[in-house]
């Protein structure tokens, strides 16, 4: 969860251009006394990615969800966690920061975000010849909410979010997600008219491997 002085900083950097001011003077703006505490959070905001400044020109604005920064650089917002194993971890719709992606390795969508991946059961998947491991972050197109079978998505089964192969058994007219991973994970099965509390958030368009250091 966002630490209030960084929500109340983004409020404010909403409404005028913090860089044109004192950090005493956004700290009485917000109700905090201590310019070291703003200083402190303004960098955590610039880290995350949620702000840009340039101190030579006195700007700091804020970064807009899916927009890009510059023609060669995409901002993507991390919407959260999805669980890779069994459905228990709830989806958080509160944006945790940001991924930045050169637009030669993504093509430009108007509603891209990112889920950053927990668990092993899409270890053997194939995302452009890449797995999905825990701590890689997974790029979700939004408005591909129509998927075909074999297709990887992002869907939410009673409010948790996990990342499945889908598969549509027209047979038994039901969806079926798979898990594809080196361990025995059973698969999840949804009676499509039953289905009222499943949803697919988009389709896992790119994967991002987690750095290693």
């Amino acid at each position: 969860m966002m630490h209030e002085i960084q929500r109340k900083l983004l409020e404010l950097c909403s409404t005028c251009n913090l860089g044109t001011l004192s950090l005493r003077e956004i700290g009485s703006r917000i109700g905090e006394k201590f310019p070291q505490k703003i200083k402190h959070h303004l960098n955590q905001l610039e880290q995350k990615g949620f702000i840009i400044r340039n101190k030579e020109k006195k700007i700091i604005k804020r970064v807009e969800k899916g927009i890009a920064q510059d023609s060669q650089i995409l901002t993507i917002p991390i919407l959260g966690l999805a669980n890779c194993g069994p459905a228990t971890t709830f989806a958080d719709e509160n944006i945790e920061g940001y991924i930045k992606i050169s637009a030669s390795l993504l093509k430009k969508k108007k509603k891209l975000f990112c889920i950053k991946a927990s668990g092993d059961s899409m270890n053997q998947a194939k995302i452009d010849d890449k797995s999905i491991e825990d701590g890689d972050f997974v790029i979700i197109d939004g408005d591909n909410r129509n998927p075909k079978s074999g297709d990887y998505v992002l869907s939410i089964i009673d409010g948790c979010a996990n990342i499945k192969c889908f598969v549509r058994d027209k047979v038994n007219d039901c969806i079926i997600l798979l898990s594809k991973s080196k361990r025995d994970y059973p698969p999840i099965f949804i009676d499509k008219k039953e289905a009222v509390s499943y949803m697919i958030n988009g389709k896992v368009i790119k994967v991002i491997k987690k750095p290693k250091i």
